[in-house]
């Protein structure tokens, strides 16, 4: 860390401890370790570095794992479960999504995902879907369980979300199968209603409250009135607020220059107070009361470490109201 030794820190928070994800939710550690990067989210990874970036996390002390599905197409599922079979499945947090089958397309759709195999996501909501697709992800991430299952972008399908996807999840959590559900998405608007109208244990919200948006709040305070654990993705806003100089991207597109600009000053407030971007955007993520834990993606060892780093960096408590005064 850069800058005037005369500031004064505050401790980084302690993220290896754990909370309950909700009132009957599991225990989960502060930080998370998403994988879709690990699914060849925009480039392909090598097993070998999927698995290294998997035993780094471990290392590091990271016990909560979020995959999809749709992440590589399966890939994501098949190799986070190939990293955690040896190691003792009451030791770590698993969680993973429906809403999305793997079926071989009858044409080909354009994906975020690189060298996918022959199956493509079909979406369905119904009572058999979400059914048939944590059966499905059971056998490929080989374990006898999943914690956490998520109904995964119901955007479109609101109505069959609640309808079909989320009374089967109710039952599945009834009978033991899974221990907390919830819903994943990239929107505020829809998650605050399935809070009001669904007896959720969780949500996951993904870009909606980081440095640069902040669209999230009327969520997580009502997350926080009713008990929902919050988990959020997308803290660095898929990568502007990591490196805002090269080729920077802003919610999976290239970042616009209105934006790019914002992220330089809050980089330039950052680096007065002798921390970097990257650090400050990820435990701001972790500062609201209702938030439970937070993810972050990486594709090999060394990205979980520069995580890992910016999680565990003490801050200078004068930092969030000078990036609060940041137009």
């Amino acid at each position: 860390m850069t800058g005037s030794t005369e500031l004064e820190h505050e401790p980084a928070p302690g993220w290896r401890s754990r909370r309950p994800l909700g009132a009957r939710g599991p225990a989960v550690t502060g930080l998370g370790l998403g994988c879709a990067p690990i699914g060849n989210l925009f480039a392909g990874v090598t097993d070998a570095d999927a698995r290294a970036a998997v035993d780094a996390a471990w290392a590091a002390g990271i016990r909560s794992f979020d995959t999809a599905p749709q992440y590589g197409h399966g890939l994501s599922e098949a190799r986070l479960g190939a990293a955690l079979r040896e190691r003792p499945r009451d030791q770590y947090v698993l969680s993973t999504k429906v809403g999305r089958l793997l079926r071989p397309p009858s044409v080909a759709a354009p994906t975020v995902f690189a060298d996918v195999g022959p199956l493509a996501p079909v979406f369905d909501f119904s009572r058999d879907g979400v059914r048939r697709s944590i059966d499905e992800s059971l056998e490929r991430l080989g374990v006898d369980r999943i914690d956490v299952a998520l109904v995964h972008d119901p955007d479109d399908h609101e109505v069959d979300a609640l309808a079909h996807a989320f009374p089967t999840l109710v039952r599945l959590r009834d009978e033991g199968v899974v221990s907390a559900i919830g819903s994943g998405m990239n929107q505020a608007a829809m998650l605050e209603r399935f809070v009001e109208q669904v007896d959720l244990d969780c949500v996951l919200l993904a870009g909606r409250w980081s440095l640069l948006d902040r669209s999230g709040a009327a969520l997580l305070d009502r997350c926080a009135e009713r008990g929902v654990g919050v988990v959020l993705g997308g803290v660095f806003n898929s990568g502007v607020l990591v490196d805002p100089d090269h080729a920077p991207t802003y919610d999976y597109a290239p970042a616009p220059a209105v934006v790019v600009d914002r992220a330089r000053r809050l980089r330039a407030v950052c680096e007065a107070h002798g921390t970097t971007l990257p650090a400050a955007a990820l435990q701001f993520a972790g500062r609201h009361p209702a938030v439970t834990t937070v993810l972050v993606g990486a594709r090999t060892a060394a990205e979980v470490d520069l995580d890992v780093a910016w999680a565990s960096d003490p801050l200078p408590a004068e930092l969030w109201a000078a990036l609060e005064r940041t137009p």
